[in-house]
């Protein structure tokens, strides 16, 4: 194969970018109050891709964390953190993996970074979340999809 027919791979950020952020905090001032602060966390992890044009695709980090204290709602906060990702060249396996993994690794610091300074604005400690092994996600979501139509299939 010459190098003219060689095709090449690329892998680009174009944008990163808040697509969209909310902040609730239902029983301020209330709850800065506590004499202990010992909260009980609830994270929640999505994420959504769509191709845009060409090589161009949305990939869309959603988290959101709720925060108890005593059994009432501290604080809540979600971050849609959002990319234009670039992907030239890959096969289609290898391009679900950019989306699904790769994509995910790019825009969780920036999503981490919003949650933990939505926590401080909003009067509270920051919340700071440990990392997450969107590898292993992405291999159980593929492990998943794989099970599914046995499971189907068995109950016929």
């Amino acid at each position: 194969m010459s190098e003219e027919q060689e095709v090449k791979k690329a892998f680009g950020i174009q944008k990163l970018y808040v697509k969209d952020l909310s902040f609730e905090s239902p029983t301020s001032p209330q709850s800065f109050g506590v004499k202990k602060w010992e909260p009980e966390i609830d994270l929640k992890l999505s994420n959504s891709q769509r191709h845009l044009e060409g090589d161009l695709y949305e990939v869309v980090l959603v988290i959101t964390a709720t925060v108890k204290q005593q059994d009432n709602t501290a604080f809540l906060v979600e971050v849609h953190q959002a990319g234009l990702f670039s992907i030239v060249g890959f096969e289609e396996a290898e391009k679900k993996y950019l989306l699904g993994s790769q994509c995910m690794n790019i825009l969780f610091p920036y999503a981490r970074e919003v949650i933990s300074d939505m926590s401080v604005r909003g009067g509270f400690q920051p919340l700071v979340m440990s990392p997450v092994n969107f590898d292993a996600l992405y291999q159980q979501h593929l492990q998943q999809q794989q099970e599914q139509p046995e499971a189907t299939e068995s109950t016929h």
